[in-house]
């Protein structure tokens, strides 16, 4: 099955799975992927190599709008570039997940970014691969025009335990109480600015809290494959 010039939009909390499970199906369609996350994790990593106060809105915007970051879309190899220097293990670490909302709830910088986004994905519909987009406002901000559009949710113990899962298959050593800050109160800080835990109208939900990988990406295939394509609100 391939994809064609069409958007897949995918929101969720932590630990709901929207990164791995969006990745794979990007993978299976044939499609470009964007981790808009990332984004805000480069930005996040930027601001600190700059020594720029993360609670100095305007300076962080201001960064944010001189950011030099390629963001790379094959869902094989998702590579992030700021400047010349490959960033995708250093936006991970602890440091940067503690503090990435204080960047990601920044208006100025969500709207710069989104423009960004926008442009990717309008770049990959012109070309006629299409592209599956995950974030926390994909569907309701970023692309509410998309043909599909899909949030996934779990319930905390499953969020917190894969999230857990994913840390220690990294090599990362964390407190279970870290685990909980860097899930729990991250969605809580970045539910101030966007909608992500329960579907807006138009939009296909899906609990993988009883899933597997594989079956969580069966579910988004599936929803892909048998419901039509949302139209635009106001359409």
């Amino acid at each position: 099955m391939s994809g064609s010039a069409i958007t897949i939009a995918i929101d969720g909390p932590s630990g709901s799975g929207k990164s791995s499970v969006s990745r794979e199906v990007a993978s299976r369609l044939e499609m470009d992927y964007l981790d808009t996350g990332a984004m805000f994790r480069a930005l996040t990593w930027w601001c600190l190599q700059r020594r720029i106060d993360l609670s100095d809105q305007l300076a962080v915007a201001e960064a944010a709008a001189e950011l030099p970051l390629r963001m790379g879309i094959d869902p094989h190899e998702p590579q992030t570039v700021v400047g010349e220097e490959a960033v995708d293990e250093a936006i991970r670490t602890p440091e940067i997940s503690s503090q990435v909302s204080a960047v990601a709830t920044n208006m100025a910088v969500r709207s710069h970014l989104a423009q960004m986004q926008r442009q990717i994905i309008a770049d990959s519909r012109q070309l006629g691969t299409g592209i599956v987009v995950e974030g926390r406002d994909i569907t309701t901000v970023i692309a509410p025009e998309a043909e599909h559009r899909i949030l996934l949710n779990a319930t905390e113990e499953a969020r917190l335990r894969r999230r857990g899962s994913e840390l220690a298959a990294s090599g990362a050593t964390q407190k279970e109480s870290q685990v909980r800050d860097q899930v729990l109160r991250r969605d809580r800080d970045d539910a101030s600015v966007s909608n992500f835990m329960t579907p807006a109208p138009g939009v296909h939900g899906i609990d993988t809290s009883p899933l597997t990988f594989e079956q969580s990406v069966a579910a988004v295939l599936d929803a892909v494959a048998s419901h039509p394509p949302t139209q635009p609100e106001g359409s």
